[in-house]
């Protein structure tokens, strides 16, 4: 890895084993001397993921997945530029059923490793990738973080599908990573993403660019 590329996940976990479901928890912004500017979610209406909720199950293909697992993840792409936010596993539960059943509960724990392997790399693929830089034409923050929002959501979400369908191949287990629209917070003038970001508080619901 890159040595000024700095990855930090939390587990928010929601295990396979258990399948069962826990409400968002989102990263509050450090202080610092410029207040964060809080932004919207991003307003496609017609994208379940564009609520301040995830949705408890998607659509892959003909198979209903459900939400499984919330993992909280942060990158820095240099010491000025990065980003911080969820990022949700869906899984099929008839697979989680059916494997528990062949080769017991165990086997998860694997699984799990993999899954955070999965979602680190394809974070730092899509943030090495992306242009984090303030847009001088954009109309405001709420534009500037709709634009980086959608890029990031879109790429990451390319990106992950590769290695989703690999991982199935390799355990039977249908599964889709996904980010979290509104969960994000873009750091331009300062990346601060540290151990203490696993502390977590209730979501102020907003995301925000930090500068």
């Amino acid at each position: 890895m890159n040595a000024s590329l700095k990855f930090l996940t939390t587990i928010a976990f929601i295990t396979l084993a258990a399948c069962s479901t826990k409400e968002i928890k989102q990263d509050t912004a450090t202080a610092d001397k410029t207040a964060p500017i809080k932004s919207p979610a991003v307003s496609n209406k017609t994208d379940p993921m564009s609520g301040q909720n995830p949705p408890m199950t998607i659509m892959k293909g003909d198979k209903e997945l459900s939400l499984v697992r919330i993992m909280d993840g942060g990158i820095c792409k240099n010491e000025l530029q990065g980003v911080k936010g969820a990022f949700l596993l869906y899984a099929d539960q008839n697979d989680i059923t059916r494997i528990k059943r062949e080769k017991g509960s165990a086997i998860f724990t694997t699984f799990e490793t993999k899954i955070q392997d999965i979602a680190a790399d394809v974070l730092q693929e899509t943030i090495e990738k992306m242009n984090l830089s303030e847009d001088p034409f954009a109309l405001g923050a709420d534009e500037a973080q709709e634009k980086l929002t959608t890029k990031l959501t879109a790429d990451f979400r390319n990106a992950a599908a590769t290695a989703t369908d690999k991982f199935k191949k390799e355990t039977t287990l249908t599964i889709d990573i996904t980010a979290f629209p509104s969960s994000f917070v873009f750091f331009q003038k300062g990346c601060e993403i540290t151990s203490s970001d696993s502390e977590k508080t209730e979501p102020d619901s907003s995301p925000n660019i930090k500068h």
